[in-house]
């Protein structure tokens, strides 16, 4: 299915021409001319459905320039908030140090790029949408009444998922469907809630998609009906409606094999991707000319600097808040309360001379297992390439002494699965959701509907899974285990208030790095504090969070800034946030 995808983008461009999306934002550039017969047919629908499929690894075209769009949200989701800093250096990619200061204005260059892409998923989804009422409509070859069920649910999928990062991140967004004209497109405002509409969609991705993963063609891939169920059950956990969420997400959990079934280390090997627990997958590949344009182009900045296997770029380097969050107490259990930060752990940042050169990592630091599968850092394995070494971070002052692990792959399984010439854009593919995320949900509504019981096992279950770790310790450059690698499962949640700093705490180390911490951290009200905090701390070890003590953040209920250059087209129309 990747394959035959990725072939078809090309022809989206077409049907998107046919079809004009109207002024502005969602104004396509003319890549070729087709007439409304040579599309108006099965295949030129399915063709259009795959092109909208293409949208979920966030490029419209090219490789670099993509990176606010990656799905991976790496971005905004974790430089946004306190798990990582841009990384490289100060001068490269200087805008995205206004992301991870809270300084973001409408100018900012990253700001457009997650707008015109997912109006750009936007578009391919209603244009799917059109095309398929009028093949039905008309005299020529139909689909069955099933598979064109499943089209429309796979569509209003995609769109959903679409204005979700775009609502997410924005908030006051325009809403575009597929019975708008084009003249009625372009007087939109974006003075609506659009989590409604988007609830509408997936609840018809729930009616129409099949629940098996590899249905209806065969592919890989796909929207299934548990994908649309768990997407639901977020969209009703960010609006607080969690005794609705709770079941959708439940449902999820007991169709899906038991987590503590799943190996935690499979969601980041390229050998096992498209595993069980990817709920919904965004796919990538590298072409046959090995090109890379469809591959994981959002996180291509995050592989390792100088003679590196990766060989670029440097940037998305975990904190030294997120590695101390890390550390586990005697009891096995994090520290909720905070005190991790004392004494921090800072591996070599900081030392000079022949400090650096004399440095040996602290192999009885007590760490949760999954610190050094998330963390790279000195003298310790990372992945197959070896021991990590200075040279692979461009500029540690001011980035930080640590790297990220997730997004890359091993080096023994570049054939194939990396560009020409550029290691650092691979065919990882990125969970938008997996099974850990959602039983992490399920206990979130579980604290919050005071069912604490069943929030202990969920949050039990993530954490046994994790401890199956314990057998395989990353290793030092000399064989031995990096740290005092040990977990515990909670034995209570004596209150509500505990269980859900537990819970909270418990997404922070499973999913971290995986782009959800800033949206995370706005939904709970608490990003203000959390980061005021966190600046405080990280501007003693980071010089990317020197910043000064007036700095102003901003009122992340009203969004990001929408892009000046959409404020500008619109004429009006659109009002700016903030």
């Amino acid at each position: 299915m990747i394959k035959k995808l990725y072939k078809a983008i090309f022809l989206l461009s077409i049907l998107a021409t046919v079809y004009s999306c109207g002024k502005g934002f969602l104004e396509p550039k003319p890549q070729g001319i087709l007439s409304p017969t040579q599309v108006n047919n099965t295949q030129g629908v399915e063709s259009a459905l795959i092109g909208a499929y293409g949208i979920m690894n966030g490029n419209i075209n090219g490789t670099w320039g993509n990176y606010s769009s990656g799905p991976s949200q790496w971005l905004f989701g974790e430089v946004g908030a306190d798990d990582a800093h841009k990384g490289s250096n100060s001068s490269d990619q200087a805008l995205m140090s206004d992301i991870e200061l809270h300084n973001v204005q409408s100018t900012n260059d990253e700001l457009p790029g997650m707008w015109r892409v997912y109006y750009e998923g936007v578009t391919r989804c209603n244009t799917t949408l059109r095309l398929l009422k009028e093949v039905q409509a008309g005299t020529g070859d139909k689909f069955s009444a099933d598979r064109a069920t499943q089209i429309a649910a796979e569509a209003k999928m995609l769109r959903g998922h679409y204005y979700f990062f775009l609502a997410r991140l924005f908030k006051n967004i325009p809403y575009i469907d597929e019975t708008m004209s084009d003249p009625d497109k372009a007087k939109v405002k974006n003075d609506k809630d659009v989590f409604p509409m988007i609830e509408a969609d997936f609840k018809a991705a729930i009616a129409g998609l099949p629940a098996d993963y590899s249905k209806p063609l065969g592919q890989v891939g796909r929207m299934d009906k548990y994908a649309a169920e768990a997407y639901l059950g977020k969209l009703y956990l960010y609006q607080k409606r969690y005794a609705e969420a709770l079941p959708l997400l439940t449902d999820v959990i007991n169709k899906k094999p038991a987590l503590t079934s799943l190996s935690f280390t499979a969601n980041f090997n390229i050998k096992t991707k498209n595993g069980a627990e990817g709920i919904m997958v965004a796919q990538s590949i590298i072409n046959p000319d090995g090109s890379g344009d469809n591959a994981n182009v959002g996180d291509m900045l995050a592989g390792l600097y100088g003679n590196s296997p990766g060989g670029c770029c440097g940037f998305f380097q975990p904190s030294v808040d997120l590695v101390n969050a890390f550390k586990v107490g005697p009891d096995g259990l994090p520290y909720l309360d905070g005190s991790y930060r004392t004494n921090p752990y800072i591996s070599d940042q900081k030392l000079t001379g022949a400090a650096i050169d004399n440095y040996k990592v602290d192999t009885t630091l007590v760490f949760d297992p999954r610190f050094d599968y998330t963390i790279g850092r000195r003298q310790v394995q990372y992945r197959d390439w070896g021991p990590l070494v200075p040279g692979w971070i461009r500029d540690q002052p001011f980035g930080g002494p640590f790297v990220a692990v997730k997004q890359n792959i091993n080096q023994a399984d570049f054939s194939g699965n990396v560009a020409t010439g550029a290691n650092y854009l691979t065919a990882q593919n990125i969970n938008i959701i997996r099974l850990s995320d959602v039983y992490l949900m399920a206990a979130e509504c579980a604290v919050e509907n005071s069912q604490l019981g069943q929030a202990l096992i969920l949050v039990n279950m993530v954490r046994t899974r994790a401890a199956q770790l314990l057998s395989t310790p990353v290793l030092t450059a000399s064989g031995n285990p990096a740290a005092v690698y040990k977990i515990s499962n909670y034995p209570a949640f004596p209150s509500q208030d505990y269980a859900r700093k537990a819970v909270q705490f418990e997404r922070r180390l499973e999913l971290a790095l995986e782009g959800h911490r800033y949206y995370d951290l706005a939904r709970w009200g608490t990003i203000q504090d959390v980061l005021t905090s966190y600046l405080n701390f990280e501007k003693n070890y980071v010089n990317a969070s020197a910043v000064t003590p007036t700095l102003t953040f901003p009122d992340w209920s009203k969004g990001m800034p929408i892009p000046q250059e959409q404020i500008d087209r619109a004429q009006g129309i659109l009002k700016q946030n903030q």
